[in-house]
């Protein structure tokens, strides 16, 4: 886990507390002013509940103490709650109320995290991904395998639906189910319109939900992180970009190069690769045009240490657009 999502998990549970704590005061405060009795009796529970565990304390036989008070306290508990009920109140008014009543709101149940834990985090990493919006639709519930034609094209070996097909199998048999395990990079190369952002997006929202960090950047966007990140000392952000369970780099060919642009987006590559974090790069580029248009070493990184994920179709945007207007 990325330094800092931890202790942001546990301030969400400490804010929960309060909150919860807060709201119990409220409560009381509304039930001693209408119903006193309520509160005394509330009181007397409290005080008895105090004056066991001391008796129990100095107590020859502590089982006998105990059996003394449980009934009491129990049957001062069961008048509370029908005089609650009678005045139309839930039985647990006067209770500290649990958001999750398995861990308690504290995140852990003795030492291993609540499923609630990891719920938070998810939600933390929807936020820092930039993409919880993009993906309630664009997802895989969403994927139209119609759009893409049965016609086999005379350069390729597979209709695009079948190459599509191929792609989808992979990532949903192999990449998402062993992505804990895996250490595979993605290349996804094509022409522009031919469904590698969409399965990005898709993929994105499948491995978010399986409590991974994702964070999504197109090559231009990426550039002026790493930008920030090299003038602006930006720690947090390098972080992210470095330790990220997934980084997705979107439309690379997009960016402008230079000197610095060259320099920076193949540090970022070869770190990640050097310590097994993994990457989905997406390109309108062909194989050769990587070649050209890119250093050798960035080049060498993107064919050699990446799956290859050729995408080919008529421009998918354009189709679903023409049946929007029709």
């Amino acid at each position: 886990m990325i330094k800092g999502y931890q202790n942001e998990v546990l301030k969400i549970y400490e804010q929960i507390r309060e909150t919860e704590a807060k709201n119990l005061k409220l409560r009381k405060i509304e039930i001693s002013t209408k119903f006193p009795n309520i509160i005394n009796l509330d009181n007397n529970i409290k005080k008895m509940s105090l004056k066991m565990s001391l008796d129990i304390l100095k107590a020859d036989d502590p089982e006998k103490v105990l059996d003394h008070f449980k009934e009491r306290i129990t049957d001062l508990r069961m008048r509370k709650c029908e005089m609650l009920v009678e005045n139309g109140y839930d039985p647990e008014y006067l209770n500290l109320h649990f958001r999750c009543n398995k861990c308690k709101d504290t995140g852990f149940i003795n030492s291993i995290k609540c499923n609630c834990y990891k719920e938070k985090l998810v939600k933390l990493y929807y936020k820092d991904s930039e993409l919880e919006n993009t993906i309630k639709y664009n997802n895989f519930n969403n994927f139209d395998l119609t759009l893409f034609s049965n016609r086999k094209l005379e350069d390729e070996k597979f209709s695009p639906r079948k190459n599509m097909e191929n792609n989808l199998e992979y990532i949903l048999k192999e990449y998402i189910p062993n992505f804990s395990t895996i250490s595979t990079n993605l290349l996804f190369f094509g022409n522009p319109g031919s469904g590698k952002t969409f399965l990005s997006y898709c993929l994105s929202k499948a491995i978010l939900d399986k409590g991974y960090l994702v964070v999504y950047r197109t090559s231009d966007e990426l550039i002026k992180n790493l930008r920030d990140v090299r003038f602006n000392n930006d720690s947090n952000l390098e972080a992210l970009l470095l330790d990220c369970d997934l980084l997705i780099i979107d439309d690379l060919g997009a960016e402008h190069l230079n000197e610095f642009s060259i320099t920076e987006l193949f540090n970022i590559i070869n770190k990640r690769i050097l310590i097994q974090k993994k990457m989905l790069i997406s390109t309108n580029f062909t194989l050769p045009k990587i070649t050209k248009h890119y250093s050798e070493r960035i080049a060498s990184r993107l064919i050699g240490d990446f799956k290859l994920c050729k995408f080919y179709s008529e421009d998918i945007r354009i189709k679903k657009n023409l049946q929007r207007n029709r």
